[in-house]
C-alpha cells in the first residue's frame, strides 16, 4: 500500500515525477492520499485516467470531493453530515458507505448485463426492420411506396422500443444478489 499526504503529493504531481508516482502507484494494491485539496485529488483522478486510460470511480461524501467525482468516469456521493454536495454532484447515490458493495457487484453487474442484452435487441429489431424494407422494394418494383401506415410505424417503435426495456428492467437478473455479493469475480464474466 501507498500512503502519502498532500504536501508529498503536491511534489509527486510535479510534471516531472508524475510518471514516477504513477509507476509506484500502479505497483501498490491499494494508494491512499491523506490530507490533500480538492485540486489535488481530481488531479490524481485525472492522471489516472489519462495516462493509464482507465476507468475512474471516485467515492466522496462532501463538497472538498466534488471536483474529484466530476473528474472521474463514475462518482459515488455518499449523503451524511457533510452535506449534499457530493451527492449532487454524482452519478449515483448511497445513504451510507457500506452500500457500495450492493452498488458496485450486484446493481453494476445487472445494469452491465442489461445494457450488454438491450443493444443486441435494438440491433436486431432495427435489422430486422430494415430487411423487411428492404424486401418490399422488390415487392413493389422500387416504387418508393410505403410499407405500412405512419400510424403503425408509430406504434411498432412504441411497442418494441418501451415495453422490452420496462420488462428487462425489471425482471432480467441473470444470477441472484447473495451470489453475486459472495462471488465478486463475477462482475468480470459480463465483459
Amino acid at each position: 500500500g501507498l500512503v502519502i499526504d498532500g504536501r508529498t503529493l503536491a511534489y509527486a504531481l510535479e510534471p516531472t515525477l508524475e510518471d514516477k508516482f504513477l509507476a509506484l502507484a500502479k505497483r501498490c494494491r491499494s494508494v491512499l492520499c491523506c490530507r490533500s485539496t480538492p485540486l489535488q485529488k481530481s488531479m490524481v483522478v485525472k492522471l489516472v485516467r489519462d495516462k493509464l486510460k482507465a476507468m475512474t470511480l471516485a467515492i466522496g461524501d462532501g463538497a472538498n470531493d466534488v471536483s474529484m467525482i466530476q473528474v472521474a468516469d463514475v462518482g459515488v456521493g455518499i449523503s451524511g453530515q457533510e452535506g449534499m454536495q457530493a451527492v449532487m454532484a454524482s452519478d449515483f447515490a448511497v445513504p451510507r458507505f457500506r452500500y457500495l458493495e450492493k452498488l458496485l457487484l450486484v446493481h453494476g453487474h445487472w445494469c452491465y448485463s442489461r445494457l450488454a442484452n438491450m443493444v443486441l435487441y435494438f440491433f436486431y429489431k432495427n435489422a430486422m426492420f430494415v430487411a423487411l424494407l428492404f424486401w418490399y422494394q422488390f415487392y413493389c418494383g422500387f416504387s418508393g411506396s410505403s410499407m405500412v401506415d405512419q400510424w403503425y410505424l408509430i406504434f411498432f417503435n412504441l411497442l418494441f422500443s418501451s415495453l422490452p426495456q420496462l420488462i428487462t428492467g425489471v425482471l432480467d437478473k441473470d444470477v441472484p444478489a447473495e451470489v453475486l455479493i459472495a462471488v465478486p469475480q463475477l462482475y468480470k464474466s459480463g465483459q
